[in-house]
């Protein structure tokens, strides 16, 4: 009896198409995810995942040239000392001023930005406790980007301080004090807050859980496939472009009210700023939530079964949200893989939220993300009405 039950488990196995999914796909490819994001980690150093600092040499002396130049020859390190022309400007590239540094870090163009201030000169390779410092200006939502650079602009220094005649002043009292160049860090981002962090959990775990919502709501449409109520509801003058349409309209207005739950709690018991940015927080909740409603249709519809959607639901929409930052920040990642991530909406729905919480943009600056979830949206509802033509002729 035993060997007989075994054998209709691995029968039923066999047959269940959703299952198999579950158990040998879905592992593999959150195994390749993490590979690929986590297992150049250790070669970073290498070039692979290069942090890139704005530097602003205000001193512009030949030791503080040799310090620039040694960190543009670091690997570890993509060196910016230009502003990069604005889109639809045709003005040349300017070279950065502390200025113009900070405000990148703030836009979110790079993590961290380097000031070399007058008089740094002096301070290159004399291992004391005096002299002027360097300025590190960074975003905390990226904390590896600040230590990295810290660590390798005392590489620089080295480099820089032998390269100009050797070091000076070893006798220095604190080992704390006994660098080849001191400096200091500043945050640019975020030093008002109380919990400066929710945000990006708010944002990650609310776009994650309205996509499976909203493939779940999807999946109503075959439940009425299996009861025999979809061919009467096509009989009607409803049709189904009307069926999709009432169902992608639920499911938005599901997924709003989702978002805006979970925002709301985090404004009552984590501080969160809701009401501060609430335009940004509006926009940026309808376009991901009717963006998120039609991905559910597309899915849906793409499903034969409910043990089909569910396994699709589960691979696709696990590996989105690891891959566009919902389970852990994007900056882990290289830069090739950032804009891999692009190409699932839910990477662009973050980035609007990040740009009204965070950076505190204004509505303006959220129309590359909007632009980019009303595209998504549009593609899924052609996808998703294509899809379910085979209802119509079934």
């Amino acid at each position: 009896m035993i060997p007989l039950l075994i054998r209709n488990s691995w029968t039923q196995l066999r047959r269940d198409r959703a299952a198999q999914v579950l158990v040998f796909i879905v592992p593999i490819a959150f195994f390749s995810i993490f590979a690929v994001i986590f297992g150049g980690r250790g070669n970073r150093m290498n070039g692979v995942s290069r942090v890139a600092v704005a530097v602003v040499d205000e001193s512009a002396t030949a030791k503080s040239r040799a310090l620039v130049q040694a960190l543009e020859a670091d690997s570890g390190l993509r060196v910016v000392t230009t502003s990069p022309a604005r889109a639809g400007e045709n003005a040349p590239s300017a070279t950065l001023t502390r200025a113009s540094a900070e405000d990148m870090v703030k836009r979110g163009d790079l993590s961290v930005a380097l000031i070399l201030p007058k008089g740094i000169e002096e301070s290159l390779g004399s291992f004391g406790g005096h002299g002027v410092k360097a300025l590190i200006l960074d975003d905390p939502s990226d904390p590896v980007a600040a230590r990295l650079v810290g660590g390798l602009l005392q590489r620089a220094a080295l480099r820089a301080a032998s390269a100009g005649g050797g070091f000076m002043g070893m006798a220095a009292r604190d080992p704390d004090e006994m660098l080849p160049l001191r400096f200091e860090q500043r945050e640019v981002l975020g030093q008002k807050r109380e919990t400066p962090m929710v945000a990006f959990y708010a944002a990650g775990i609310a776009v994650m859980f309205i996509m499976f919502s909203a493939a779940g709501a999807g999946g109503a449409l075959i439940d009425e496939t299996d009861a025999g109520t979809l061919e009467r509801v096509l009989t009607t003058g409803l049709g189904m472009n009307g069926l999709l349409l009432a169902k992608w309209i639920y499911s938005a207005s599901l997924a709003c009210l989702q978002i805006t739950v979970m925002f709301v709690w985090g404004m009552l018991v984590f501080h969160l700023p809701l009401v501060e940015h609430l335009p940004g927080f509006v926009v940026m909740t309808v376009c991901t939530a009717v963006a998120a409603s039609a991905f559910g249709l597309v899915l849906a519809t793409l499903s034969r079964t409910r043990q089909q959607l569910a396994g699709l639901a589960n691979l696709i929409v696990l590996s989105l949200n690891a891959l566009g930052g919902s389970m852990f920040p994007r900056f882990l990642m290289s830069e090739s893989l950032q804009k891999m991530s692009l190409v699932g909406f839910n990477a662009w729905a973050l980035d609007g939220y990040i740009k009204v919480f965070w950076r505190e943009a204004s509505l303006a600056a959220l129309l590359p993300q909007v632009g980019a979830l009303l595209g998504f949206t549009a593609l899924f509802l052609v996808v998703a009405r294509r899809l379910a033509r085979r209802w119509e002729t079934a």
